[in-house]
């Protein structure tokens, strides 16, 4: 999206890349937020295309007029209240002037008032919109940041609403609501109440891999920060995975720590035999149900699943099956690892081979400033789901450092392994997940600031 006064090319370029690019032979997706013909100037680039005689398609979208009303618990049409609804933007034309209202034919027709665009211009507006017939006391709202975690939103009759979302702090981008069915906004308010509203979290893995952490927190109404500080890439000696790839048929057992490593197995596998069935007899053990339902997805039924990382546990698993006397057992997992479970593993007497199947690496630094957004402005939580996540997070950022400077932050961990990397530290995590999958990660956080607010 565009801010204000900060666009980086102008209207009439753009149009005209669209043009040189289509002439070329591409296609092109002219890709915006909300609904491209509602102030999108979807309408200004569609006329540019037919003008040229390029042929365009228009996937209509949802606007901030609708969704953001929804969002704050304000129906813009209620049958009790208003049966109609009109929208205007505070900024109406190329040279940002003060838009031309009719004011008296806007102030006096009845019906829900949106208002687009008009954090900086909102006092003159409320001005004159009363200067030519509409009350002071219209139940008014600005919601700012809407639909994201981080949405704010303030009532007020009209004559203070300016004064109001100043005081809190408002800004761009933001809409006005103005009518009557403002008031049906405590009623109506869902988005706010939610388990985690406003509460800025954390992601330290990258998005490829945190997906399931980050779907359950924006349920519950977070604002995430996205942070990653570790890339996944392939092991540093992959032929030592080939190897084994091409040996499958003297395991016994192939035991999955993470489902990134289920991925990147079978992605090796896949390279070496054509069909499933070259797995042959061996058996499969999945660290949690999200390891699990990796390998599901291939039609594989995992025989073994301890619930957590622990050794003791992954030993425990495959012991219901079968002594580990002599068994031979593949490892499949990060490049850096806990040493623990392979050594407890021989102790009982296996022959195991701990392979990489992939290797996390320090995150070049993002480009998006949410680092830099996270050193000025803090967090509630920071999230592990992997030591190192913690390793490589610490590196970067000196985590008792961050907790010094924003002492009310918390540490959240994905489960015991996680947990040692922080107590390594001399960090103590405020929560660690029961279920230790980033569903669990995100309830764990839920639970705890449930408890905390009934308090």
């Amino acid at each position: 999206g565009k801010k204000p006064h900060s666009h980086t090319i102008s209207q009439e370029s753009l149009n005209q890349l669209l043009i040189s690019k289509a002439l070329e032979g591409k296609q092109v997706i002219r890709l915006k937020g909300g609904d491209p013909f509602v102030f999108g100037r979807g309408g200004e680039e569609a006329i540019a295309l037919h003008e040229q005689e390029i042929p365009f398609e228009v996937v209509p979208g949802v606007s901030s007029v609708t969704a953001v009303a929804a969002y704050a618990g304000i129906p813009l049409t209620h049958r009790k209240v208003s049966s109609s609804f009109s929208v205007f933007t505070g900024r109406s034309n190329p040279n940002h002037e003060e838009p031309d209202y009719p004011w008296e034919a806007i102030a006096k027709t009845p019906g829900t008032k949106v208002l687009l665009m008009c954090v900086e211009r909102l006092s003159a507006l409320a001005r004159g919109l009363m200067e030519h017939g509409m009350s002071s006391d219209t139940p008014s709202a600005m919601i700012s940041w809407g639909t994201y975690g981080r949405q704010r939103s303030v009532t007020a009759p009209l004559e203070t609403l300016a004064k109001k979302a100043q005081e809190a702090g408002l800004s761009s981008p933001s809409i006005v609501v103005l009518g009557e069915v403002v008031q049906l906004r405590d009623q109506i308010s869902w988005f706010e109440k939610k388990p985690l509203f406003g509460k800025r979290i954390v992601i330290t893995r990258p998005k490829s891999v945190s997906e399931e952490l980050s779907e359950r927190l924006l349920e519950m109404g977070a604002d995430l920060l996205r942070v990653p500080t570790i890339a996944i890439e392939a092991p540093s000696q992959p032929r030592e995975l080939v190897e084994c790839l091409l040996g499958l048929g003297e395991y016994d057992w192939i035991v999955f720590t993470s489902a990134r490593g289920v991925d990147a197995f079978f992605e090796a596998f896949f390279k070496a035999y054509k069909d499933i069935r070259s797995l042959g007899n061996v058996r499969l053990a999945a660290v949690g149900p999200a390891t699990a339902a990796r390998i599901t997805r291939s039609h594989l039924e995992v025989d073994a699943i301890p619930d957590s990382y622990q050794a003791e546990e992954i030993l425990g698993a495959i012991q219901k099956h079968e002594s580990l006397d002599n068994l031979r057992i593949l490892l499949a997992r990060a490049e850096v690892a806990n040493p623990q479970l392979p050594k407890l593993l021989e102790d009982h007497g296996a022959i195991v081979d701990d392979v990489a199947t992939y290797q996390t690496v320090a995150a070049s630094s993002d480009s998006t400033q949410e680092s830099e957004s996270l050193l000025h402005s803090g967090a509630d939580w920071i999230t592990f789901a992997s030591g190192s996540s913690v390793r490589h997070f610490h590196e970067r950022f000196d985590i008792a450092d961050l907790m010094e400077t924003y002492p009310e932050m918390k540490l959240a961990s994905i489960g015991p392994e996680t947990t040692r990397w922080l107590k390594e530290l001399e960090l103590d995590p405020t929560v660690e997940a029961k279920q230790h999958t980033g569903i669990g990660l995100a309830n764990a956080i839920a639970e705890y600031e449930l408890r905390h607010a009934m308090t």
